[in-house]
């Protein structure tokens, strides 16, 4: 077997077609080579893109041994999240932290949060303009952060919450820049730890360390504050994960604590908003769409057109690009081989666009995932990942994404600005809308009592 066909194009090249237009960029290797191809990137080993469910299922399955996930993120959010994340483990380490970190984050531990993310949403809408463009992915941010910080991060004090409302934001938007992200890792860590290079206030680096060292002072507080007096009551995660114990009795450190929060920080707040904003971004030019599920709202409550709203928006757009893995043994996929040292990864978007599966992968069509053709369209739907490392926040993203989308279309009516859809460009880590979903909002029924009324678009 010989290894998969892939552009000829130098390593810089290709990753300047990908940041110009990643969606493009994976479509032309699926057209052009088929459901298996390579790409390659600046100082990376070769990567190799699989375009299909079943065959994700054989880069998920590398997560027995043959494979890891956290090795080849330690070296791109590391420095963001911290080396004790559950995002940079792999083996024994991570499977501890998995274990830990999952009750909080399922079940009814979630559901106990669905009214106040609902009345954070509700605070967050009405403090919308009317009558003039506005976007809606920075809006979406604002709720995500106050759940992170009420829900995730416990903190009740208002001093606190004023000081992290103002200074997370900004540490995302430093850990995630790309004058840090795409710095060579040793030049980074160089960066980040010299005592005569972090006096130098002008360079991102140094922005970046007094924003995360700031916000550490508080989280390490808030940490030892819960160590000191434990609340068996409590039910955000931090409070949860202090008091979290494993196969021997041990806790997580200090550390390991600080580095979960960030984890979750920077997995729970961009990704979700971004999630959201594309959610109204198709929502919006799908009038069918918009209706039916307005209709089941004011029924009564969450239906499962609700549920099928979400997973065709996180279908259509999805926020990561791939799922990879380092590969510790070569592996053939596809009738390819694949060497050790490798990377080997699940294309996202492209599985999630696989007209086989998903026939008119362009058209927004909640339906695929109701009646006789949902277990097919689930048995693919990825955009969480799959196999052992699936997103440990999951459940908590589509609690947010549902009641977020349920105080949205109640309080307001949403217009799009333009027909022309958003498209798809890399901010920081995610898939964002080119304009950050700029719609128009009416008091509820003013643009039409079921959104019927809506400007008449058709599906896309």
């Amino acid at each position: 077997m010989t290894a998969p066909p892939g552009f000829r194009l130098p390593p810089a090249a290709q990753v300047a077609w990908l940041i110009a237009n990643p969606r493009g960029f994976y479509e032309a290797g699926r057209r052009r080579f088929g459901p298996v191809f390579q790409v390659r990137f600046p100082g990376l080993p070769p990567e190799v893109c699989v375009a299909t469910a079943d065959l994700a299922e054989h880069v998920f399955a590398t997560d027995s041994g043959a494979g890891r996930a956290g090795d080849i993120r330690r070296n791109f959010v590391g420095p963001l999240v911290g080396e004790e994340s559950l995002l940079c483990l792999d083996r024994e380490p991570w499977w501890r932290h998995r274990k830990l970190i999952s009750p909080p984050l399922h079940g009814r531990a979630v559901a106990r949060w669905k009214e106040t993310i609902a009345e954070i949403a509700a605070e967050e809408v009405a403090t919308w303009p009317t009558g003039r463009p506005f976007a809606l992915r920075p809006r979406m941010e604002r709720i995500t952060l106050e759940v992170i910080m009420r829900v995730v991060f416990g903190i009740t004090d208002a001093e606190r919450l004023r000081s992290l409302r103002g200074l997370l934001p900004r540490l995302v938007e430093l850990g995630g820049s790309a004058a840090l992200l795409r710095l060579p890792p040793k030049v980074r860590d160089r960066a980040t730890t010299s005592p005569l290079l972090l006096k130098a206030g002008a360079l991102p680096t140094t922005r970046y360390v007094r924003v995360r060292d700031a916000v550490d002072a508080i989280l390490y507080d808030e940490i030892a504050r819960r160590r000191a007096n434990p609340d068996p009551s409590a039910m955000d995660v931090l409070s949860q994960l202090v008091a979290a114990r494993d196969d021997t009795g041990a806790p997580l450190t200090d550390q390991e604590l600080r580095d979960e929060l960030m984890t979750l920080l920077q997995a729970g707040h961009e990704t979700t908003a971004t999630a959201l904003a594309w959610t109204f971004e198709r929502l919006v030019r799908s009038p069918r769409a918009l209706a039916t599920l307005r209709d089941e709202l004011a029924d009564g409550g969450e239906g499962p057109y609700l549920g099928a709203v979400v997973k065709e928006a996180l279908r259509a757009r999805p926020i990561v690009l791939g799922a990879p893995r380092t590969l510790d043994e070569p592996i053939s996929i596809g009738g390819y081989a694949i060497p050790a040292g490798w990377y080997v990864s699940a294309a996202i978007p492209l599985i999630l666009s696989d007209p086989d599966v998903y026939p008119d992968p362009e058209e927004f069509r909640p339906e695929r995932f109701l009646g006789e053709d949902a277990a097919r369209a689930n048995k693919a739907w990825i955009p969480f990942g799959g196999g052992r490392r699936y997103c440990a926040g999951a459940q908590l993203a589509m609690l947010e994404l549902r009641t977020v989308l349920t105080e949205v279309l109640r309080g307001v009516s949403l217009a799009p600005v333009q027909a022309r859809p958003e498209r798809p460009i890399l901010k920081n880590v995610t898939l964002a809308p080119s304009r950050s979903a700029q719609v128009l909002s009416r008091p509820r029924g003013a643009l039409g009592g079921t959104g019927r009324g809506i400007m008449a678009l058709s599906d896309r």
